[in-house]
């Protein structure tokens, strides 16, 4: 099976511009090694959350998102946390 398509939401661009170059660094090889793969091994949210999933990228922050299995494509939509926002 083909890697799954990435695509990052506005809000996603801005919390990735604001990632440390060694959190951008980690972030893109999560996102081609383990999303763009597989993408179902990330932790399934819950209530609010319930269709989109997440994986960590550091202790305070995750990457959230969305797959859309009909065009096969993972929708990045956040990449820090919002804890204290």
């Amino acid at each position: 099976m083909s890697p799954y398509e990435i695509r990052f939401t506005k809000e996603a661009f801005k919390d990735t511009k604001k990632l440390s170059p060694p959190l951008k660094k980690k972030l893109k090889k999560i996102l081609i090694n383990r999303i763009a793969v597989e993408p179902h091994t990330g932790k399934k949210l819950v209530g609010d959350l319930k269709d989109f999933y997440s994986v960590k990228l550091s202790y305070s922050d995750r990457i959230v998102y969305s797959i859309d299995e009909d065009s096969h494509i993972v929708f990045i939509h956040r990449t820090r946390t919002h804890y204290g926002d």
